[in-house]
């Protein structure tokens, strides 16, 4: 079984700064509390092939993650693929990036998620658990990219 959740936000910030923001997978604790650390391999500009290796808390129980870009286009798409073996995983994700009028930048992040072995069980309570948080992380995201980036 997999599934997919999805969130959208308006961000006040240019296309290209909000781009730069979110393909830089280092930014990822500042709006995503279950990251408690987070490497870029190489060490680097961000491009197709990239590794973000990660540790993550989730359900009280820490996880080694792997993702790999797999399309970066600016300033409108960033894709990735989970390619650590975890129970749970997000088969695909990515942002989808549109220029709004003022300078401001919506923002769709979405990720397919996937259960192997016993995470058969398991992902449709990880699913549902993602889809009940997918606005608030949606506006976790819009406040960390709007303090990281400044205002013009």
């Amino acid at each position: 079984m997999s599934g997919q959740f999805e969130a959208t936000v308006e961000v006040d910030r240019p296309v290209e700064e909000v781009f730069a923001y979110l393909a830089d997978g280092r930014n990822d604790p500042q709006f995503s509390p279950r990251v408690l650390r987070i490497d870029r391999i190489p060490d680097g500009p961000t491009a197709v092939g990239t590794v973000f290796r990660s540790t993550v808390k989730d359900a009280g129980m820490k996880t080694g993650r792997e993702f790999r870009i797999t399309a970066l286009e600016a300033p409108g798409k960033i894709r990735w693929a989970e390619v650590s073996k975890n129970i749970v995983m997000a088969r695909e994700g990515g942002y989808d990036l549109e220029p709004l009028e003022g300078g401001r930048t919506q923002v769709r992040i979405f990720n397919v998620l996937e259960g192997h072995g016993l995470g058969k069980l398991l992902v449709g309570l990880a699913l549902g658990a993602a889809r009940k948080d997918a606005d608030a992380f949606g506006r976790r995201i819009k406040a960390a990219a709007e303090t990281a980036i400044a205002a013009r």
